[in-house]
């Protein structure tokens, strides 16, 4: 996601250090360059070498450190960054850069950079909101410096409040959706992921195997492409986007009824979601029993409403993305239901595969659209995937507004 990016990593003096070197980890593993500044104060925390196994660069710690070549180091980095990011963010380092000193080579890089500059800022309660602190942070803001949202909770100092840096994993998001591209803004993009359950009695339901990774995954990458994203969510253990509105339901006919409030003014929707087809023609009010003598347990089951079919009827404006989960007939059963459902495109791929499926984080996709096109894609992360998706869904767009 990050592939070709480099990204400068300021790290200032703060407990909160010891998880700047996740965050070298999971940026790393997003592809991105990452280079080190750390402060003489974060350097009393966590030694360079940590940071430079894991970034596999030098680490850079001195301004007026000799050189081995002609290589002015604050221009050299400054010039380099396609984004600063500092994580910790200190009120200390924050303040000097509000009132433009330029005492460390962090903030001489950053005084000398025309990067994006991004803070993940650290600090005890009463330092983060005092006015002194809030000046300074709304006067970077002013002049287009970003801040990731701290958290709240239990602080390093035992205070419990705002002011914890945001975990590793959120600022990676943060990061990824600053390099975005925004084609999606002013799109309404309706998503529906997970399971569906259908009770059987007060303690059982049907269910299938879908995690809704693949939604969210969607979700995610609508939202940083600048869409307003409403994720349909049945059962899942996942955390919604940032920004992304949830709706949680249970049934396939509480989801039906869910894109029904939102189809009419979406521009997208996508069915990835994995709604039971039956639910029991009747719940019982208390649970069954076994008794001694039955071996065996009936449950008449109905059919449940087909949410694309249904809404795939009545789309004009609408784009609809659907998928197909086979076990066998691939291409067959999916360009039936591409032309069942009335489908844009539908994305196809076999659970029997390993690595593809349900509860992976990975799938093995073949897109096919209602021109007759076939595109296959070897193993993938889903969230690679889901930036060819989108894209996919902008290309349609881009035809149509021709």
């Amino acid at each position: 996601m990050l592939k070709g990016k480099n990204i400068i990593l300021g790290v200032t003096g703060g407990i909160a250090v010891y998880k700047a070197a996740d965050l070298v980890s999971k940026l790393v593993k997003q592809h991105a360059n990452v280079e080190v500044i750390m402060t003489e104060a974060a350097t009393e925390f966590v030694t360079p070498l940590t940071f430079q196994t894991m970034s596999q660069n030098k680490v850079h710690t001195e301004m007026f450190g000799l050189i081995s070549h002609f290589d002015v180091e604050h221009i050299s980095l400054a010039q380099k960054a396609d984004l600063i990011l500092i994580a910790p963010a200190t009120a200390n380092t924050i303040g000097k850069i509000a009132n433009g000193l330029a005492d460390s080579l962090l903030t001489t890089v950053v005084m000398a950079s025309k990067a994006k500059i991004v803070y993940a800022p650290a600090m005890n309660t009463n330092m983060y909101n005092n006015q002194i602190f809030q000046e300074n942070m709304n006067k970077l803001k002013a002049l287009g410096h970003d801040f990731i949202k701290t958290g709240v909770g239990r602080l390093a100092c035992g205070d419990f409040g705002e002011g914890k840096m945001a975990e590793p994993s959120e600022i990676v998001d943060y990061v990824i959706s600053s390099f975005s591209k925004k084609d999606f803004i002013n799109k309404k993009v309706v998503i529906t992921a997970g399971p569906t359950i259908e009770a059987i009695d007060p303690v059982r339901y049907i269910t299938n195997h879908s995690s809704g990774k693949m939604g969210y995954s969607l979700a995610k990458e609508a939202k940083n492409r600048g869409a307003d994203v409403i994720l349909i969510s049945g059962p899942t253990n996942l955390e919604p986007p940032d920004g992304v509105e949830i709706i949680k339901i249970n049934t396939t006919e509480e989801m039906f009824e869910a894109v029904g409030k939102h189809f009419e003014d979406c521009d997208v929707l996508i069915k990835s979601a994995a709604p039971s087809d039956y639910k029991p023609l009747s719940v019982s009010p208390n649970k069954i029993k076994k008794g001694n003598n039955k071996e065996e347990l009936e449950i008449k089951l109905i059919r449940n409403p087909d949410i694309a079919q249904y809404y795939g009827k009545y789309k004009n404006k609408q784009i609809m993305v659907g998928f197909a989960a086979e076990t066998d007939n691939l291409l067959q059963y999916a360009n039936e239901k591409l032309k069942s459902k009335n489908f844009d495109f539908i994305v196809a791929n076999d659970v029997t595969e390993p690595g593809a499926g349900f509860k992976y984080d990975t799938n093995i996709a073949t897109f096919i659209d209602n021109k007759g096109n076939i595109d296959k894609y070897p193993l993938m992360e889903k969230s690679l995937l889901s930036t060819l998706i989108l894209d996919k869904i902008y290309d349609i767009i881009d035809m149509k507004a021709r």
